[in-house]
């Protein structure tokens, strides 16, 4: 159901310096001519993104949505410099060397924090996550994706089927070395799939959400510079991803319970050891224009 929204300004306060006006999505705040009064229009479209609120410098903006205590003042002197966040994205790694130990919960809570404060498409906000610690269920993902690579590789092997399945897929032809290495990993008591990894998060969307996998993406990428600042490891589950994509019985997200699409995937745990270097990259590619 939705609520229908109430936007106001608070005349007394409000110095009519226009931003709300500039940086409004909707245009629903409107000025005639600088420094003239704020007009409001078509307050219903409004996508409840904040912005208003944000910036303006008076706290003159009244929100249904947004009462006071959804508003907080931005320390700008306390947020890292320019050099701290380059070193942070520099030394963000996929670390697949776990330890034994459980990432603490209060760690969990401040990478899934990050992660849903990602932007999304129009402001939707309908990327939904999914955290597994429970070691058992972990184990249970685990196995069901390598029974779906298992599933995979003797269909691409069959005789009868091969010859049209070269025709299909024929990439998919590539990933069979990739599948008996894991099989053979995996009979010496190995983890092929998650490493080790203590805790998995998923990351999900409503089916019909056609901006899902750029949402869950950036919800991603904030969970994983969190992760990394905290000092907890991780890495994205491209094997996982893969299976998800591959079985079409849907069968891990059944097994968790879980009705939308998964987009993304993050192993994590505490790291056996940290690494003591950043590497460089290839030459950046840009076109300048």
């Amino acid at each position: 159901m939705n609520t229908k929204i109430h936007i106001d300004i608070d005349r007394e306060t409000c110095i009519k310096c226009g931003k709300c006006v500039r940086i409004c999505p909707a245009s629903i705040f409107v000025q005639e001519t600088p420094q003239s009064e704020i007009a409001l229009q078509h307050i219903q479209t409004c996508i409840k993104c904040g912005h208003c609120m944000g910036v303006c410098p008076t706290s003159s903006v009244l929100h249904s949505v947004f009462p006071q205590d959804k508003v907080h003042p931005i320390r700008r002197d306390e947020l890292p410099s320019p050099e701290q966040t380059m070193l942070l994205i520099k030394s963000r790694r996929s670390n697949r060397a776990f330890s034994k130990k459980p990432v603490p919960g209060e760690m969990l809570d401040q990478i899934l924090e990050a992660a849903h404060r990602a932007p999304t498409a129009s402001n939707m906000q309908q990327v939904g996550f999914t955290l597994v610690t429970d070691q058992q269920m972990v184990q249970k993902v685990i196995d069901l994706t390598f029974d779906i690579f298992l599933g995979l590789a003797k269909k691409l092997q069959n005789p009868f089927v091969k010859p049209v399945m070269k025709l299909i897929i024929p990439e998919a032809y590539k990933y069979l070395k990739h599948v008996r290495h894991m099989k053979e990993k995996r009979d010496k008591g190995g983890d092929p799939i998650l490493r080790e990894a203590t805790t998995l998060l998923l990351i999900h969307t409503p089916k019909d959400n056609r901006f899902g996998p750029a949402d869950a993406n950036l919800a991603y990428q904030n969970a994983s510079l969190m992760a990394e600042s905290l000092g907890v490891s991780q890495f994205y589950t491209g094997f996982l991803c893969v299976a998800l994509k591959l079985d079409k019985k849907a069968r891990i997200p059944a097994l968790l319970g879980i009705s939308e699409t998964i987009h993304a995937g993050m192993g994590l745990g505490m790291p056996a050891f940290s690494f003591k270097n950043y590497i460089d990259k290839k030459e950046i590619r840009v076109n300048r224009i």
